[in-house]
């Protein structure tokens, strides 16, 4: 064997050297790697529950449900409903009234129809009683927010969500959420010219 052949399989044999300890150290690498990942969870677990930070569990993620701690469950306050309609539709909401502890969030769904063989836009003006329970009574979504737009012959169901301030007073059991639902733009019906005349600085 020449001496060129020699150094050639030299030269080989410590490639495969080289290549086979690099696959090693990327294996031992790769399973460092991995045991490290693998033990973050367990140690971030332990972390949140060391420090409190620890807000959504896995048991809240897979069909869980949050505790909202500011749910007074010493306290029932009734709830009523009314409904008032100023314009040419039905309104009402689908229940007269519901239970619920402060802090608690609660839904509650309007109804409304347009007979109307035309488009109608409304408005929903909210009114309390008693009237101290206006500040406590806390709307997260309402369609009283903004106007609504019925088109003819439509009829909607429209969800109102809310939660009652525990800091409402103790005395107050009972509150009546009362809506308004009129139309915008419609006409301001006018007195007749009789009874025009017949007030007092009319002529009379």
């Amino acid at each position: 064997m020449s001496v060129d052949q020699q150094g050639q399989n030299q030269n080989h044999e410590a490639d495969k050297r080289f290549n086979r300890g690099m696959m090693l150290r990327l294996v031992v690498i790769v399973g460092v790697m991995f045991g490290f990942g693998y033990a973050l969870v367990p140690l971030y677990k332990k972390i949140c529950d060391l420090t409190g930070l620890n807000v959504v569990t896995t048991r809240e993620l897979y069909g869980g449900s949050l505790k909202n701690t500011q749910v007074d469950t010493s306290r029932t306050v009734t709830v009523e409903f009314d409904s008032n309609a100023r314009g040419p539709f039905a309104f009402r909401p689908v229940k007269n009234s519901m239970e619920v502890h402060p802090g608690e969030m609660a839904t509650i769904v309007y109804e409304v129809a347009n007979g109307q063989p035309r488009d109608i836009s409304a408005q929903a003006i909210p009114s309390y009683a008693p009237k101290q329970a206006t500040e406590y009574f806390k709307k997260l979504e309402c369609f009283c927010f903004k106007q609504q737009t019925l088109k003819a012959k439509e009829a909607r169901e429209m969800p109102v969500v809310f939660v009652i301030d525990p800091k409402l007073p103790k005395d107050v059991k009972n509150i009546t959420l009362s809506y308004t639902f009129f139309e915008v733009g419609a006409p301001v019906a006018q007195a007749p010219q009789g009874e025009l005349d017949s007030r007092p600085g009319n002529g009379g």
